[in-house]
């Protein structure tokens, strides 16, 4: 536990726990996002992370290897089989879309005056799985002052930005005139967190939330790439953490935590009954890890990130919703 105790860890890790239970349950209740609701619950209870308290050191334990724990667990639901049905223009759709809007968020962020860092940690949830790859990317970006705050922003904004399109694209893929499938990939290729995905594909209809379960898939599927692609450019130029002099692992453990289930799961050796279990522990950890990392940061110093950040995050969202629609009126 890093030199931790059960005796220290305990007190931060029951108080993370106890949020995120809170936060599922309103979500089950009111229909609110639970990683929202477990984030704005955090903010909320701030005091507890204070130097000498006696819950700071698990918060910090939660929010950092509870944290990794989820996005392993992430690869049990991923496979080579799910390729095959979608098809390879696609599949090379989806994989255009991660990279492009990667690429925009470093063009645009020169633009508003922030740095790389936020580029790729916006970019990256953007592209890929909203909170999820945002909390991975963040692990292996050299830290600063602002990291904790900028990673919440991010998963706040993403996981707001969610829930609009959950509502929104379902009566755009209606306007746009697409068929069950083709909302399918549009509903799983643009919009951010995976339950939301679930959700606006479901209210369509079978197929289409089956296709969109699918292609959100693909594209968590790509977050072990792109963060060794990161982390790969980080080493290449020489960029420590400030904090520790060290540069970040070119692969994280939980990143190869991640490709290793995917590997089983693709060999056929996990049941389906547990690639679902692993699913479940790795949202109730990924829920829990957001509520410690929202205890960690002052809602103070969110309000500095500036109303350019949130632009950001909206410019990002519309050029990857405008790429996959193009794309499939292309493909169409």
């Amino acid at each position: 536990m890093g030199g931790l105790g059960p005796a220290q860890v305990f007190p931060g890790l029951a108080v993370s726990v106890l949020v995120a239970a809170t936060a599922q349950f309103l979500s089950e209740h009111y229909g609110a996002p639970a990683m929202l609701m477990a984030l704005l619950l955090g903010l909320a209870l701030n005091f507890l992370a204070d130097e000498g308290s006696k819950t700071a050191p698990g918060i910090g334990f939660t929010a950092r290897t509870v944290l990794r724990l989820g996005v392993a667990l992430l690869g049990a639901r991923i496979s080579a089989g799910m390729l095959v049905g979608l098809g390879g223009a696609a599949i090379g759709l989806v994989i255009a879309g991660v990279v492009l809007t990667i690429l925009f968020a470093l063009l645009v962020t020169r633009l508003i005056g922030r740095d790389w860092r936020f580029a790729l940690l916006t970019g990256g949830a953007v592209a890929i799985c909203g909170a999820s790859a945002a909390m991975a990317i963040a692990a292996v970006l050299p830290r600063h002052e602002k990291s904790e705050r900028d990673l919440v922003f991010t998963v706040l904004s993403v996981t707001v930005l969610s829930t609009v399109a959950m509502v929104l694209y379902p009566m755009l893929a209606q306007v746009f005139g697409f068929d069950a499938r083709d909302s399918g990939v549009f509903l799983g290729g643009t919009i951010h967190d995976v339950a939301q995905v679930v959700g606006a594909g479901f209210s369509i209809g079978p197929e289409a939330g089956e296709t969109a379960t699918l292609v959100k898939l693909i594209r968590v599927s790509m977050l072990a790439p792109v963060v060794l692609c990161f982390s790969l450019v980080i080493r290449a130029r020489g960029l420590a953490d400030p904090a520790s002099g060290k540069r970040p692992p070119l692969l994280p453990g939980f990143v190869l935590g991640f490709l290793a289930l995917a590997a089983v799961n693709s060999a056929g050796l996990l049941p389906p009954w547990l690639s679902e279990l692993a699913g479940l522990l790795s949202r109730w950890a990924l829920l829990v890890a957001i509520a410690a990392v929202g205890i960690k940061t002052s809602l103070r110093r969110m309000i500095e990130v500036g109303p350019g950040a949130i632009a950001l995050l909206v410019a990002e969202t519309a050029f990857l919703g405008i790429f996959v629609v193009a794309g499939l009126h292309a493909l169409g």
